[in-house]
């Protein structure tokens, strides 16, 4: 049995400058961070020749044309996995809409785990590429690369996006001290709502064709190098401000990425003491994140006490084996 480890991601600038609408001819960037929150994927040789996965629901097939599961579908094809195969998953928080990358996180984790069942060693480099090809080549979704780096590298890093379909990897340069400063200043709330991350993308995707949109998202990418920069200095106070900044400009991009309801809490967390904030992933849903001094906390959680908060720390390591006995 071979048990896989992934972590989910929480981004912070440049989310939407990872699609090909917008970097095939622009320069793309996203600084995220992984967190302690997890995907858990095992994978088992099953005693006969038929397909069991586990995940939200169950599927028994006895051939992989025939599974629902378009991930697990065509990434056993992929890899020429016919059957005799069990697949079970777990996750830390709800798999679907959350905006902290769950669906890339899954398609790393197993990949990962099958590279390991072939008895093979794979880069992160190659686990990222190959989750990337998966979703977007063979499964058709149109969304970005940068959660399926996440999930692979882990830690907090700047991703960049070429036009020739290359991303390089920075690590972010700054003090242990900083760095446990921005995680204790950061709050999260789960809105209750799930929705479709591709259903907003795609017309995100369709409005990045058009030069008013594209200056928007330059502005965005833009300030991926200012946290960049304030982060380095240790100044988390501006990283608020930022984030506020950019939660302005990314509610421009699609009329489904905020709404009535999701501005109301936004602008009571900032009247009860966030520096700034925003949604988490795609939007519309999922997860909503502040930035505010520990002592304002309190403030805020009073203030939109009908909203669950949820605990997060940030994770360094990376898609991993936990477990090989293979």
């Amino acid at each position: 049995m071979i048990l896989v480890r992934t972590p989910l991601r929480m981004s912070f600038f440049g989310g939407g400058s990872d699609m090909q609408s917008y970097y095939r001819d622009a320069h793309g960037a996203v600084i995220s961070t992984t967190i302690n929150k997890f995907m858990y994927l095992t994978v088992n040789k099953k005693f006969d020749d038929s397909i069991r996965l586990s995940y939200s629901k169950t599927e028994n097939k006895l051939i992989c044309s025939d599974i629902e599961h378009p991930i697990v579908r065509n990434t056993l094809g992929h890899f020429g996995i016919k059957g005799g195969i069990e697949i079970t998953s777990i996750s830390d928080i709800p798999s679907q809409g959350s905006g902290l990358g769950s669906s890339s996180s899954y398609s790393v984790a197993l990949i990962h785990a099958l590279k390991k069942f072939q008895g093979q060693e794979t880069s992160k480099d190659d686990l990222a590429k190959l989750a990337c090809f998966v979703e977007i080549n063979l499964c058709g979704e149109n969304i970005g690369k940068q959660d399926q780096y996440a999930a692979a590298f882990g830690g907090l890093n700047l991703y960049e996006f070429r036009s020739d379909e290359t991303v390089e990897v920075k690590k972010i340069n700054c003090e242990e001290s900083v760095l446990k400063s921005l995680e204790q200043s950061i709050l999260v709330f789960y809105s209750g709502r799930t929705r479709r991350a591709s259903d907003i993308l795609n017309q995100q995707s369709e409005n990045l064709k058009k030069t008013n949109y594209r200056s928007i998202m330059k502005q965005m990418v833009d300030l991926v190098y200012d946290f960049k920069a304030a982060i380095e200095k240790g100044n988390i106070e501006s990283i608020g401000e930022l984030l506020d900044a950019n939660w302005k400009l990314k509610k421009q991009l699609s009329k489904g990425i905020s709404d009535h309801e999701i501005d109301n809490w936004y602008e009571r967390g900032v009247k009860s003491g966030a520096l700034g904030g925003k949604l988490l992933g795609a939007g519309n849903g999922g997860f909503l994140m502040f930035i505010a001094r520990k002592d304002k906390h309190k403030y805020i959680k009073e203030e939109l006490k009908e909203l669950n908060t949820i605990d997060l720390k940030f994770d360094k390591d990376g898609s991993k084996v936990v477990f090989s006995d293979n």
